[in-house]
């Protein structure tokens, strides 16, 4: 499957700036600060396997404490955008990579980094990546995923929910086109029960925009 032609990818795509309006809300600001500090703390002296990198906002985090990054994304636009940024020399380096479907030559990591996508993957989809990143990174590697709270008048609300369970929000584009996206705000049980089979040492850290799940692949 060319992911780079599923709603999600074509929507970022059509709107590279979209995540970092995100990010730059004033009501957002201190969870924000917040959340950088402790992402830091959590990848320092890591080499670190960042998935679905976007523009680079939380490379930049993660460069300034990690031993080494790689940055990946499935877009190239994306992935110019990102490098755009500035970085400690000799420390990142970037890949077009599709998440799920990791090549095998990668290379090792002793972190993962997965910020605002797991959000966007559907349930059998958060159950494939875990089982790839084991398969390709093996046991010990820690993993670091960072996403959206659901706050009432300011997230955007769920649209529909389908068979298996998966729920999607509807979003427009700068030029005004429209995208079903999948889009989940998991409780912390739902977190441990999807994690649970694949993972250990399940940490979980919510703020009130955001929360912040820290465990090891077994």
């Amino acid at each position: 499957m060319n992911r780079q032609h599923d709603p999600v990818a074509r929507y970022y795509a059509s709107s590279t700036q979209a995540a970092d309006a995100a990010l730059s809300r004033a009501e957002r600001a201190n969870d924000l600060a917040r959340v950088r500090e402790r992402v830091a703390q959590l990848v320092r002296g890591h080499t670190v396997l960042e998935l679905a990198c976007g523009t680079g906002y939380w490379t930049e985090v993660i460069a300034a404490a990690a031993d080494q990054v790689l940055a990946t994304d499935i877009l190239d636009a994306m992935l110019e955008r990102a490098q755009r940024r500035h970085f400690p020399e000799g420390k990142v380096s970037f890949r077009r990579v599709d998440g799920l479907d990791l090549p095998a030559d990668l290379g090792t990591f002793s972190c993962v980094f997965i910020g605002f996508w797991w959000s966007h993957l559907k349930r059998d989809e958060q159950d494939a990546l875990l089982g790839h990143l084991r398969a390709r990174l093996g046991h010990d590697v820690v993993l670091i995923l960072l996403d959206d709270a659901y706050v009432e008048g300011s997230s955007t609300t769920v649209a529909r929910t389908d068979a298996q369970g998966n729920t999607y929000e509807i979003v427009a584009a700068p030029d005004g086109e429209r995208f079903e996206l999948p889009k989940s705000y998991p409780a912390d049980s739902a977190l441990r029960k999807r994690l649970g089979g694949e993972v250990r040492e399940i940490r979980i850290e919510r703020l009130t925009y955001y929360w912040l799940l820290t465990c090891r692949l077994k």
